[in-house]
């Protein structure tokens, strides 16, 4: 079996132009970034403000385990099957992070024959995205730190320095640093800390911004640091949001590349969704609706994560909404969530199945109470076996969702026609879904924690520990208390404990942590022992990539 970086190497791309006139855009509309990538500018976007919206398709999964559902897969080869049923479609994905790339992850541009190309580019630099993120990022960071030196004029308290340095990569020893060690002209001593780019606030600034101009507002709507009398200060204090968005004047244009089936596909903004809102960019995503009849998206890790963000967070602001959720699933991770061990997952077992079936029950659950029709895509591996593909199938339907099998990875858009036409069963009734939010805007901070523990997750009470308390006090006493709240946890279970698998009940979510994302617009809380800077495992993916004399990338898949 060929792998994912040998299938692509096969893959004949066609130049990017002529993908881009699959969606009505001419060659010199695009800014070309080579043969096969290119970005869309604000001005050909701008000129296609007066079309209709298409249809939002939204791709989710339950918990991630170890034995992997391929939620991007997928979505990409649920796009490349509506295209083969003669469908107008687009894809709307993030960006990979090189932090996962290089860590334990590996790549994200899906698998097998269900991919986005060019692949080795979009894993590693693509378009310069998040270097200009982290650019951003830390140029605010230096100017709050020269300000300090410069004698302070806004009396800032640098040991309340709310903005953090951020790098794409996972360095676990960059999560508790001390700067300008020495004194003098090496500037004012203090703690930092670093974040990974995709938990940047300005990764979240530029994937809910609108256009560039929201972006530069939003960026000075940042919140750096507290002053000595308590009040916080913002970015546009400093006067660094003109600086900051000139470092992301091409960023902020979503990426135009191809499926392996030549699928029209944007792929832009890349925030995590267990430590950020963890969905691709607002202006990435209206654009594909304007472009094409049919637009598939995907959240991050499970529905109580990214979907849930989606929903609440970037639907809430932007004003879209899906038509339609589809949730991966598959047999194997529901046997891991009722305790068989990874290596015994391809042992045929159909109470385990059953057994494990609560936790994929839970986020249907969850997104029909926010008011969307579910299809569940079961993503099949060769040691499912009939029985319990049928058990998977009956549990679907009994909790109210449309089922159908997907074979998209070996088979590409072919594998995938049973899934896109259960989800064309549902667009094609053209009926409207309308938002069910889980709070108010105006509930209490604790009220809004307290409704996304007890109802998304489960939970049947939460601790705020004094910290975090402080510092929600701190946020609402400046103004903040009407921003929704992005939930930091853990991605492999419902609850903020990653041990606890299948649809854990009785537990109480302990928030730790609370931080400030004003210009993203919402309130961090970080549960359990998620951290903003991951680290690289024992043996990290690193070891395996190589590039050989003539240029050929090994190991990144």
């Amino acid at each position: 079996m060929l792998s994912d970086i040998e299938i692509a190497e096969q893959a004949v791309l066609k130049p990017i132009g002529q993908i881009a006139a699959k969606v009505g855009l001419k060659e010199d509309e695009l800014e070309m970034y080579g043969k096969y990538k290119a970005k869309i500018p604000s001005s050909a976007i701008k000129a296609r403000s007066g079309n209709k919206d298409g249809k939002l398709v939204l791709v989710t999964a339950m918990n991630p385990t170890p034995a992997g559902e391929g939620k991007t897969t997928v979505s990409i080869g649920l796009a490349q099957a509506m295209a083969k049923l003669d469908r107008n479609v687009m894809l709307a994905l993030r960006e990979p992070s090189l932090g996962p790339v290089f860590g334990i992850k590996g790549g994200a541009a899906g698998g097998g024959y269900s991919q986005v190309l060019p692949m080795e580019d979009i894993n590693l630099h693509f378009t310069g995205d998040l270097h200009a993120i982290t650019s951003a990022n830390n140029l605010l960071s230096a100017m709050i730190d020269n300000h300090i030196y410069q004698g302070n004029e806004l009396n800032i308290d640098k040991d309340r320095v709310l903005w953090k340095r951020c790098m794409d990569m996972n360095d676990r020893a960059l999560r508790s640093i001390e700067i300008g060690v020495g004194g003098g002209t090496n500037g004012v001593t203090r703690s930092e800390s670093f974040s990974i780019t995709a938990a940047s606030e300005i990764m979240a600034v530029l994937c809910l911004s609108s256009d560039a101009q929201d972006l530069k507002k939003r960026l000075g709507d940042i919140a750096i640091a507290y002053d000595m009398d308590g009040k916080l200060l913002k970015a546009s204090d400093l006067n660094a949001q003109g600086a900051m968005a000139t470092l992301l004047k091409d960023a902020i244009d979503p990426n135009l590349v191809q499926s392996i089936e030549y699928v029209p596909a944007l792929v832009h903004g890349g925030p995590f969704a267990n430590i950020s809102h963890g969905c691709n960019s607002v202006i990435a995503t209206k654009t594909a609706l304007k472009l094409s009849d049919i637009t598939i998206t995907e959240a991050g890790f499970g529905a109580d994560l990214g979907a849930f963000k989606f929903l609440d967070i970037k639907c809430r602001k932007s004003g879209i909404w899906p038509d339609a959720c589809v949730i991966v699933s598959t047999v194997r991770s529901l046997k891991y969530n009722a305790g068989v061990p990874k290596e015994d997952l391809t042992i045929p077992d159909v109470s385990k199945v059953t057994e494990g079936f609560p936790n994929l029950a839970k986020h249907i659950e969850n997104m029909k109470a926010m008011g969307l029709p579910v299809i569940v895509a079961s993503n099949r591996f060769p040691s499912d076996t009939p029985e319990e593909i049928a058990e998977l199938k009956r549990l679907c339907e009994e909790c109210g969702a449309s089922y159908a099998p997907a074979d998209i990875f070996a088979n590409g858009g072919e594998g995938g026609i049973e899934l896109a036409s259960k989800v064309l069963e549902i667009l094609d009734k053209d009926e409207k879904t309308e938002p069910r939010f889980v709070y108010d805007l105006n509930d209490s901070v604790e009220d809004k924690i307290y409704k996304v523990a007890t109802k998304i997750y489960g939970a049947s009470d939460v601790k705020i520990l004094p910290e975090a308390q402080e510092a929600i006090k701190g946020f609402v006493e400046n103004g903040y208390n009407d921003l929704p709240i992005c939930v930091a946890k853990t991605q492999y279970s419902l609850s903020d404990d990653p041990k606890l698998l299948g649809r854990p009940e009785g537990f109480t979510l302990t928030v730790r942590e609370a931080r400030l994302a004003a210009g993203a617009g919402y309130i961090v809380l970080l549960t359990g022992k998620i951290m903003t800077m991951p680290g690289l495992p024992k043996a990290p993916a690193a070891l395996k990539i190589d590039i050989d004399a003539d240029g050929t990338v090994h190991g990144l898949f």
